[in-house]
């Protein structure tokens, strides 16, 4: 299996899960368009874009640096011409950017709502939208989605409803898109971890080192990711594949080197 010569389009790319689906990637001489809104350092979550475009030519792919916030269509109409100008063809979009606040309802302030489900749900939906003309000329197209498996059990509702139902359009994208597109043999599927995965994000949120010390490496997912993009795309669409399912149905049963800490006991990630 190999994204040799592959273009991806990947949104959130300048870290975390983002920068390590690239990297996967560059290893094996794809070329890669790093989707974000970051030029500079940020001192709470590092990385750039161009230090990603930096690390995947140093990897032995070809990356494009590409500032886009996907809020904005003509941003991402822009960085997706660019994509097909550079490259001359987009094969893979993965859909990761993503924001979150795990707040009840009220202490959820509508600025706060209107972004996740900006960049969550409507940016999702923008970049599939904006990608499919392209895809639909590859040999071989994928979406793939950084999001969960959608369930109506009220225990993922009641804790942060707002989050919940933007992650969720998510998914709901994949549902619709990969029956719509399915005789154009575009797969699209989702993927999620299943466990906590130590980001910038993560951290931040869930109290800094001790959370991430029970989490996994974001590597473990670029290498499901890696899996699921190499499929083809006629045979494998509509899903939502757990990290570890898909690793253990390559025969990687031996998960330990993902751990960020060893033999920490890790933390289940929402949703499952």
């Amino acid at each position: 299996m190999s994204l040799a010569n592959k273009t991806l389009f990947i949104t959130g790319g300048s870290r975390g899960i983002g920068r390590a689906i690239a990297l996967r990637a560059a290893r094996d001489g794809a070329n890669v368009a790093v989707v974000g809104k970051t030029a500079t350092p940020i001192p709470k979550l590092p990385g750039t874009v161009h230090d990603v475009v930096a690390e995947i030519q140093s990897a032995g792919g070809r990356g494009l640096a590409c500032i886009c916030d996907i809020r904005f269509e003509d941003q991402v109409l822009a960085a997706v011409a660019k994509t097909v100008e550079t490259f001359g063809a987009i094969d893979i979009l993965v859909n990761n950017a993503s924001a979150i606040s795990l707040t009840g309802t009220l202490d959820t302030d509508m600025k706060r709502y209107d972004l996740m489900h900006q960049i969550n749900t409507r940016g999702t939906f923008l970049c599939s939208k904006a990608c499919l003309p392209a895809l639909s000329l590859a040999p071989n197209p994928h979406i793939l989605m950084l999001s969960p498996p959608p369930t109506l059990e009220p225990k993922w509702f009641a804790p942060h409803l707002a989050y919940t139902m933007a992650k969720y359009g998510m998914s709901l994208c994949v549902l619709g898109l990969a029956e719509e597109f399915k005789d154009a043999c575009v797969a699209v599927n989702a993927l999620w971890p299943r466990t906590v995965i130590a980001t910038a994000a993560v951290q931040n949120l869930l109290g800094g080192d001790a959370s991430t010390a029970r989490a996994r490496h974001p590597d473990i997912v670029a290498d499901a990711a890696h899996v699921i993009l190499s499929r083809p795309s006629r045979q494998y669409t509509g899903h939502f594949f757990i990290d570890e399912d898909v690793l253990r149905s390559e025969g990687i049963t031996n998960l330990d080197r993902y751990a960020n800490v060893p033999e920490h006991d890790l933390l289940p990630d929402l949703f499952l």
